[in-house]
């Protein structure tokens, strides 16, 4: 596990085992039950976050675009991992990418952040509910259940599916969920010892970028179901070098956000540059006094 290598790295002679624990999201997977109609706090979170207030575990890996924008009660988030690659990308039967999918083409998703912008991209799209894991959801295109599907790029490069890909989808056009592509650390609050050990791990401009990204989505009242995507890169003046950006309460941040009807009938985005909490606030503001307020009522219904 990644996570394991890093913390080994920074502190040599320490001893991890890895435990596998099933949530709640991971026994919805079997049924295929769409994300939107099942979402709550904590699908993906609970038992990890049980068991590390139990002291059972001491450390929980998530993707940090499946974590809620609020800690839970006790639980922190000790280290948020290099970023990998944020974007999106298309895999589809055929190798098509999104421009040269027939109209009526199948795309499956789970998503109403994917699903308003794919209509966005290309209205005429039949888009319908999948589930499963990468390889999972990459077999049930290949076997002709769905024309191509979206996923996030770095699933698909972590397990070394690059071959797969139609298509890499820029956040120019296609902007992904809030901190994806990234692996946070989850630890008790309070437990200086493991603390200390992430910290060693945490990398500067990851935790900048999504904690503007997460921030535009809290602000919002939206959770990790919603129709929102937000992208974020770290500014760097002539003079800024990597040692001058070990802290992210010095760091400037470019954010990007959107939030969309799931039809595509309607977005709001909005763009601009600060430190990451401010920042990420301000655009959240924005995009609800520019009409997100409607979206998000609507969706949420």
């Amino acid at each position: 596990m990644l996570v394991i290598e890093q913390l080994q790295a920074a502190w040599p002679g320490l001893g991890c085992e890895e435990r596998v624990v099933v949530t709640t999201g991971d026994r919805t997977q079997e049924t295929g039950e769409p994300l939107p109609e099942i979402g709550g706090k904590g699908l993906f979170t609970l038992e990890l976050e049980d068991g590390l207030r139990s002291g059972e575990l001491d450390l929980a890996v998530h993707s940090l675009k499946d974590l809620p924008t609020e800690d839970a009660t006790g639980v922190a988030i000790g280290a948020v991992c290099l970023r990998e690659d944020a974007r999106d990308c298309l895999v589809s039967r055929e190798g098509l990418r999104v421009a040269e999918l027939p109209d009526g083409a199948v795309l499956g998703t789970s998503s109403l952040r994917r699903a308003a912008q794919l209509h966005l991209l290309r209205p005429g799209f039949t888009l319908e509910s999948i589930r499963g894991n990468v390889g999972t959801r990459i077999r049930k295109v290949r076997t002709g259940g769905y024309d191509a599907t979206v996923l996030a790029a770095a699933g698909v490069r972590r397990l070394g599916l690059e071959t797969e890909v139609a298509e890499w989808l820029p956040p120019e056009s296609f902007l992904p969920a809030p901190g994806q592509g990234a692996l946070a650390v989850q630890c008790r609050e309070g437990d200086d010892r493991i603390l200390e050990l992430l910290h060693a791990i945490d990398d500067a401009d990851a935790r900048a970028t999504t904690t503007a990204e997460r921030t535009f989505l809290q602000e919002l009242g939206g959770g990790c179901a919603a129709p929102v995507a937000a992208y974020a890169e770290t500014v760097r003046g002539v003079a800024d070098n990597a040692s001058n950006s070990s802290s992210q309460g010095g760091a400037s941040v470019r954010l990007r956000g959107l939030v969309a009807r799931p039809d595509g009938g309607e977005v709001v985005r909005v763009t601009g540059e600060g430190e990451p909490e401010e920042v990420g606030a301000r655009l959240a503001h924005e995009a609800l006094a520019g009409g997100a307020d409607r979206i998000l009522a609507d969706v949420r219904g």
